[in-house]
């Protein structure tokens, strides 16, 4: 049987464009072509009127049904900054971790995981062990998760300790070829370069090297580079 939130999802399919989703995206699953603005419309709403143990409940639900939008829509009903308790999200998302094979999907779960982490920095203990998951994808949810970190522009002490942290994460993944963790390295350390340029210049100068050259090029676009 079709969960209710689910079906409003799918009366809004559009056959047409979910055909170009799956040959864009690749991963094998359902998808029904329901544009994000249509998802975002849908989550703001079901946001309002659930309180947080039936918003995990719908959000596990969702993800269990492998369509495309349902676990984006799944992502996005626990993408919220102030959610108390919010242990039980936090378990939720870790455990979607082995589920990852889509930058999309990943990306949004990585969202909604940012909110709890910044909402409780403790937690990045656990995300340090993703960075020697056999995973790909989990390996690189550690970089994705952790980009609020490249946003203060006046850190505290324990901010740019947390910075530092992650630049180290980052400094290991370099010799990884993978192109989308590669991808990763440069997101982060352009993200930090519009707020903390002389950190992000001293990890491509240390690092740049070994870099793959696109990503290289990506992670200093917003740096005077010798």
């Amino acid at each position: 049987m079709t969960h209710p939130l689910l079906a409003e999802i799918e009366a809004q399919a559009d056959p047409e464009r979910a055909k170009g989703q799956a040959q864009y995206h690749k991963a094998r699953r359902v998808y029904l072509g329901v544009p994000n603005p249509v998802l975002n419309d849908l989550t703001t709403r079901w946001r309002q009127e659930m309180d947080v143990p039936a918003r995990v409940a719908a959000a596990e639900a969702l993800w269990r049904s492998d369509v495309h939008e349902g676990r984006i829509a799944a992502a996005k009903l626990l993408t919220q900054a102030r959610i108390r308790p919010d242990d039980a999200v936090w378990a939720l998302l870790v455990g979607w971790l082995p589920d990852f094979d889509s930058w999309a999907i990943a990306d949004h779960a990585c969202m909604a995981m940012q909110k709890r982490l910044v909402a409780d920095p403790g937690r990045l203990d656990e995300v340090e062990s993703w960075t020697a998951s056999d995973r790909m994808w989990t390996r690189r949810a550690a970089l994705v998760a952790t980009l609020p970190w490249t946003k203060q522009n006046h850190p505290k002490p324990a901010e740019l300790a947390a910075r530092d942290r992650i630049l180290g994460w980052a400094a290991g993944y370099v010799e990884d070829r993978d192109w989308f963790i590669q991808k990763a390295i440069a997101w982060w350390v352009r993200e930090l370069s519009k707020h903390d340029p002389e950190r992000s210049r001293a990890f491509l100068e240390a690092h740049g090297d070994r870099m793959k050259p696109f990503a290289r090029k990506e992670a200093g676009r917003h740096l005077q580079l010798a």
